[in-house]
């Protein structure tokens, strides 16, 4: 074990209980001793009670000169819905390193959405002996980051169809009077926003009455195109009766009815901005560049041409910083920014990965956890993530556990909340080593961007020794640095040693830089294309809805920007139903937008949901608290 003072060594027991009752059976560290462990000093960080910190992005400056620790990145095959144990792996992985191979070691993970935790999905801190605790602080509010977000995107939504209703029922001359109004010596100016503006329009002037009526017009009238508006509003409850809604029915609306709708909140734009951040002046203008929707002539609206960019990162001030939790076995977590990893990049923050990197320092170890699939997950951490963050992973860890490939080897469908077929519950190597075409493609790609890659087999309790084996063997055939057998849901941080030891030599034996998959100087057509060969496509289809996207975003000057595609998790291709390793098909884009803060294009391949709903029988039946101790049961 780790000489570490934090470290805790767990009684671990089988068959493994509840993940709230393990997460329960173990009292949490007092934060400040985790922080301390990092040589974190109380000014460096905000407590939020007992077992959470906000650390404060402040630490990156004051460590400029330190050098960065090994930078690890966690993708994983093809899934079944039921999910492969990435964020376990990843909390395992860690445990280990930290606190039986004595490293220093940080994990950054993205903060989960309250709305799955209530639904189906439960909660997203690992599971069994691998976890993030307390996770019920975890899965439920955490420091707050998420309602930030909400209010933010909330108040943009307020200011869109507020400025249209004050736009209808005034006059240019009107509107300067009352954007601009006098002071006690009435004289006119304009607010430090508002120049943002005027400089966006080529107008140099100071004073809004040198304004001449053009211009007027033209600052003064933003003339959104209702038809045109992308911004919804969000909240953070699986509510699938708020996906299409009508607004502005109250009289005093004047009949200003529109369409529109609410999203989750981590699919907001404002998350993928935390995201990709570098700093506060970096979120100040992502948060700004906004893109909301365009002006009857097609010129894009900014939440800066709104007046509401600065106001929008007063909102989001505190929630820049990452927050520090811990894991059962007492090594750090940082978890900030949980963007969506379709129609975002799904990847936690770049400034919790720089905190850590320094806070480890050489020969440290970073792991941090990419969304869905490696085709998904990890393509968008090194095209979009790496790509703004400037860092470079030296090693990359792929999760695959027998179930799913023997899905892909041709097994009965997997469906969420029904019994495993017999299939998947006996010895079938045949099925196991056909699947495995899903896990060589992944390996073959992910190497392509100059990793190393490591496969974890996740290994369950009705898996074979032969099963493992034959999954071993076709990683190492397929150009894997090595695979290694996991047993951390069941045995916490002494599962994944091995993985751990194996990890650490890839790190150390990486030879090659980062390689992205495309250049940004090529066209919005070929990028998408690049990574249609990714996946395995012999082309790609648009809609003409996409035609006409890609040509508007071209002509607005988006075209340099890195893509971001929004396809189906459960294969390579656009049909779930499609497993294994497809090929020779043709990828159709049914439309393509964009986030133009957060910085990508994303390209929609089939529809997306970003509103999901509630089932028969949410997971919230089984949540309730126990009123003598206030400890809260049945989270999963």
């Amino acid at each position: 074990m780790s000489s570490s003072k934090s470290v805790r060594k767990l009684e671990v027991v089988s068959p493994v209980p509840a993940d709230i009752d393990v997460a329960n059976s173990v009292e949490p560290l007092h934060i400040s001793q985790i922080a301390q462990d990092l040589n974190l000093s109380p000014n460096h960080y905000d407590l939020y009670g007992k077992y959470k910190a906000k650390v404060l992005l402040s630490v990156i400056d004051e460590l400029e000169g330190s050098g960065d620790g090994y930078y690890v990145v966690v993708g994983g095959i093809t899934p079944t819905p039921l999910g492969e144990g990435k964020s376990t792996t990843t909390v395992g992985l860690c445990q280990a390193l930290g606190a039986f191979l004595d490293k220093k070691v940080v994990t950054c993970v993205r903060q989960p959405s309250q709305g799955p935790t209530f639904g189906i999905k439960g909660g997203a801190a690992g599971g069994g002996y691998s976890q993030v605790i307390p996770m019920d602080e975890f899965n439920l509010h955490l420091t707050g980051d998420i309602h930030a977000i909400t209010a933010a995107n909330n108040l943009l939504a307020a200011a869109i169809d507020t400025r249209i209703f004050h736009e209808s029922t005034q006059s240019d001359k009107a509107l300067l009077n009352r954007l601009c109004p006098p002071n006690k010596e009435k004289k006119r100016s304009f607010s430090d926003i508002m120049f943002r503006r005027l400089n966006k329009l080529g107008i140099s002037k100071t004073k809004p009455d040198d304004l001449t009526p053009e211009e007027v017009k033209k600052f003064a009238r933003l003339d959104i195109d209702p038809d045109s508006i992308t911004w919804r509003r969000v909240m953070d409850v699986n509510d699938r009766f708020l996906r299409k809604i009508t607004i502005g029915q109250g009289p005093e609306e004047k009949g200003m009815v529109r369409e529109t709708g609410f999203d989750i909140a981590v699919a907001s734009e404002i998350m993928a901005v935390l995201a990709l951040t570098t700093s506060l002046a970096d979120m100040r203008e992502r948060l700004g560049k906004m893109v909301i929707g365009n002006s009857k002539a097609g010129d894009p609206i900014t939440a800066d041409d709104l007046g509401v960019g600065g106001a929008l990162t007063v909102l989001m001030k505190d929630a820049i910083h990452p927050t520090l939790m811990q894991t059962l076995e007492g090594t750090p977590v940082l978890v900030h920014a949980g963007p969506f990893a379709n129609i975002a990049h799904g990847n936690s923050s770049i400034v919790a990965d720089k905190i850590a990197l320094k806070l480890v320092g050489p020969g440290g170890f970073v792991v941090t956890e990419a969304g869905f699939g490696a085709d998904i997950g990890a393509e968008k951490f090194m095209n979009i993530k790496c790509r703004y963050s400037g860092l470079t992973p030296q090693c990359a860890v792929i999760v695959a556990t027998i179930r799913a490939l023997k899905m892909h080897g041709g097994g009965p469908a997997v469906v969420a909340g029904k019994p495993l077929d017999h299939a998947y519950i006996n010895e079938n190597v045949a099925m196991v080593e056909a699947g495995c075409v899903n896990l060589a493609r992944h390996i073959s790609n992910t190497k392509e961007y100059g990793v190393n890659v490591v496969v974890a087999v996740n290994m369950f309790t009705t898996d074979t020794e032969a099963e493992v084996n034959a999954v071993r063997n076709a990683a190492l055939a397929a150009g894997a640095y090595d695979a290694v057998i996991c047993t951390h849901h069941a045995h916490g941080g002494k599962g994944a040693v091995d993985l751990g030891v194996v990890v650490q030599k890839a790190c150390e034996n990486v030879t090659q830089p980062l390689k992205f998959l495309y250049p940004l100087d090529i066209s919005i057509k070929e990028k998408i294309e690049a990574i249609a060969r990714s996946y395995g496509a012999s082309g790609v289809e648009y809609s003409e809805q996409a035609e006409k996207q890609i040509e508007m975003y071209t002509k607005q000057g988006f075209s340099g920007l890195p893509i971001c595609m929004a396809k189906t998790q459960y294969s390579f291709s656009d049909n779930a139903a499609e497993k294994g390793a497809p090929t020779g098909f043709v990828l159709p884009i049914r439309d393509v937008r964009a986030s133009i803060g957060a910085g990508f294009i994303y390209p929609l391949v089939g529809t997306m949901s970003t509103m999901p709903g509630l089932p028969t029988r949410p997971c919230f039946y089984d949540i309730d608290i126990d009123t003598a101790t206030g400890k809260v049961c049945g989270l999963s």
